[in-house]
């Protein structure tokens, strides 16, 4: 149990530097005083990894956990997220088979909708939200399923609705900083980039994680605050510093930053190791971009294909991904497909950066119109 409120502690302050490894020494502690049956510590271990972006590690002491306990139901939301950061969604998908047959509520809920929208299910995802938020015991659980409802409603582009969720996640719990950077993320697509401004500022000042820190400089890049962009951007650099000291895997984050804003052959080499260690589809687009960014087009393709590839799980309805996508079938001179890749970015979410949303229209209106179909010879 202490080891279980450290590590909750942590996610919500971002101070993981010291209280990860105290969940950690605490949780081995309980294993070494009960090294048998404890399933406990052992889906401790593993929410502890999924929460360090240690996938491999997470799943064996989920699978672990599952040994010692195949009944126990809160083992499998932690073996969906080893899964899904291993890029397995079929065993992901499974898990969660698995979790239904054995407990209803909330928190299943809640987990089958992040299943869905990996699969493709935007429908699915935002109803499960929806049961989820309306079946929490407390305000802050359902603060928590109020901020996912309102990603995935940011993701489909619907900048209002996204906007009401989060604001209501936050008026139930105030300390929902997830939902203040996602206000933040709805302000400035609804062009109200003070107010998004703000936001942002205090998401960060509550819970100093390098995502928002990107998020905040690419923001103040996007209005031509060229300086304000670099604090944030070093200040992201010292984040991930201080996350990697709690043992959090800060490479998918460097590499998508070094990419865009820095240097990105180093991108490069930090994402090929990681897509190495743990596959994921986040993974496989990063890397599919700073590949494009490096001037490796060809096998930047076959990145960006397996991170949009629904057949084996891709993330099909992602905007950014769907936009680098097109951007490296433009560069290797496929006009057709990167046309019809960025207007379906556009069409899923025209706001998904207010960096790269106007790059990639730009991007669409210089690839002109469809051409007309060849006619037939008579």
């Amino acid at each position: 149990m202490l080891g279980t409120a450290y590590l909750e502690q942590g996610r919500r302050t971002a101070e993981v530097a010291v209280l990860y490894p105290k969940a950690e020494r605490a949780l081995r502690d309980s294993l070494k005083a009960r090294p048998r049956g404890n399933a406990d510590a052992l889906c401790g271990l593993a929410a502890l990894a999924n929460a360090r972006r240690d996938f491999p590690a997470a799943l064996r002491w989920g699978e672990a956990a599952r040994k010692a306990a195949p009944k126990r139901w809160t083992t499998y939301p932690q073996l969906i997220d080893a899964y899904t950061g291993m890029g397995d969604y079929k065993a992901a998908l499974r898990a969660l088979d698995a979790l239904t047959a054995l407990h209803s509520g909330p928190a299943v809920r809640g987990r089958a909708a992040g299943v869905y929208w990996d699969r493709g299910r935007r429908e699915d995802a935002q109803a499960a939200l929806a049961d989820a938020a309306a079946g929490a015991v407390s305000p802050a659980e359902q603060a928590a399923w109020l901020e996912r409802a309102g990603q995935l409603a940011w993701e489909r582009g619907e900048r209002e609705d996204a906007l009401r969720h989060f604001q209501e996640a936050v008026r139930l719990d105030p300390d929902q900083r997830a939902a203040q950077a996602g206000q933040g993320r709805a302000l400035a697509a609804l062009g109200r980039t003070t107010e998004a401004l703000s936001a942002y500022r205090v998401a960060l000042e509550r819970q100093p994680l390098p995502q928002y820190a990107l998020e905040l400089g690419e923001l103040y890049e996007s209005l031509g605050r060229a300086r304000a962009a670099r604090v944030q951007y070093d200040r992201l650099r010292t984040l991930v510093r201080q996350e990697s000291a709690g043992g959090v895997d800060g490479q998918l984050t460097l590499g998508r930053f070094e990419a865009d804003h820095g240097d990105p052959a180093s991108a490069v080499r930090r994402l090929r190791a990681e897509w190495r260690r743990q596959p994921g589809v986040a993974v496989a687009d990063a890397l599919g971009w700073a590949l494009h960014r490096a001037g490796n087009d060809e096998e930047a393709l076959r990145f960006a294909s397996i991170a949009t590839d629904r057949v084996h799980g891709g993330a099909v309805y992602s905007a950014p991904y769907l936009h680098h996508l097109a951007v490296i079938e433009r560069g290797s001179g496929k006009d057709g497909p990167a046309r019809r890749h960025l207007q379906e970015a556009l069409r899923i979410n025209p706001y998904f950066s207010p960096l790269f949303g106007p790059a990639a229209r730009a991007a669409l209106a210089g690839l002109g119109e469809e051409p007309p179909p060849a006619e037939l010879p008579g």
